[in-house]
């Protein structure tokens, strides 16, 4: 299984079909798993799918419609069922904020987990203890307050063995060469990390739910290995993705051929399109990247690094 992938929980837009949950997507990204937009039914879904609540670190909410948020409830109380043993960040809209009160003591239950609530005022960097990336919210267009989210690993290197070898470095001396970036030979000479190694770039990835096209959709998808964005409607009904603040598969697909993505997740499909051939076909005029169509229960890796 890839330590970095996104399981997807569901993929319906406004209401769930027979075949589509409301909205939910976990991206396990080495030991963390982000919960994107629990959605009613997410607690089942994390089932159906092989999540526990323990692979739940972090929680983040574009906004408080009812299709990404109204499984928060059921997601909280099981956390503390499970008596999950880490602390749950959780991020949304402070404007919001008496609605997630209210989704987090929506019935009695005995609370053991330490759910730490963290409201958005304004787009920035998120702050939280011990996040091995940089989480950023940016704000998007919709009839209510709504953020993305972006997270952006920081760039590394990879130490190349070839070059270790020809230097006679092997066992710990490789790991103290990584953290102090620089290693003394038996012989006198020094070498710098940069000498034996070459540069990583770090993995990104945007979560980009409902919304019309606005600078922040631009912002957010701005060179990701993976954009995870709304397709709610066609071309065809291209108004009614502007009237109620949506996207449509081909803005989708041109936001990220422009931005220079390279894994596109089309998901948040309206009731209307029970075939989805239409958005593939969309996307495909405009991305010749990876595209996926979001489906229930799917898992999509990260790409491979660049």
């Amino acid at each position: 299984m890839s330590s970095r992938e996104l399981v997807v929980l569901g993929t319906a837009s406004q209401v769930p079909t027979r075949h589509r949950n409301h909205n939910g997507y976990l991206l396990r990204w080495d030991g963390e798993g982000l919960l994107f937009d629990p959605g009613e039914g997410t607690q089942r879904q994390m089932l159906h799918a092989g999540v526990s609540a323990t692979d739940v670190t972090r929680i983040c909410v574009t906004h408080f419609h009812g299709d990404h948020c109204l499984g928060l409830a059921g997601v909280v109380q099981r956390l503390n069922l499970d008596r999950v043993p880490h602390p749950v960040d959780c991020w949304f809209p402070a404007s919001g904020g008496h609605f997630f009160e209210r989704l987090r003591h929506a019935s009695a239950f005995h609370e053991t987990v330490e759910l730490r609530p963290r409201p958005i005022a304004a787009a920035g960097p998120l702050e939280a203890p011990g996040m091995p990336f940089a989480l950023g919210a940016v704000r998007l267009s919709h009839p209510v307050e709504s953020f993305g989210y972006r997270l952006v690993e920081p760039d590394g290197r990879r130490m190349l063995p070839e070059r270790l070898a020809a230097l006679g470095i092997a066992g710990p001396d490789v790991g103290r060469l990584q953290r102090q970036g620089v290693l003394v030979l038996p012989d006198g000479r020094t070498v710098g990390v940069a000498e034996v190694s070459e540069p990583r770039p770090g993995q990104s990835f945007a979560f980009v739910m409902d919304t019309r096209l606005c600078e922040g959709v631009a912002a957010l998808a701005d060179g990701v290995d993976m954009l995870v964005i709304e397709a709610t409607f066609l071309e065809a009904d291209a108004r009614l993705a502007e009237d109620h603040g949506h996207l449509t598969a081909a803005q989708a697909a041109r936001t990220a051929a422009e931005a220079g993505a390279r894994t596109l997740v089309l998901t948040h499909f309206s009731q209307r399109y029970p075939d989805l051939e239409g958005h593939l076909a969309e996307a495909r005029a405009y991305f010749d990247g990876e595209i996926v169509l979001a489906a229930d229960l799917a898992r999509v890796p990260l790409p491979p690094r660049r």
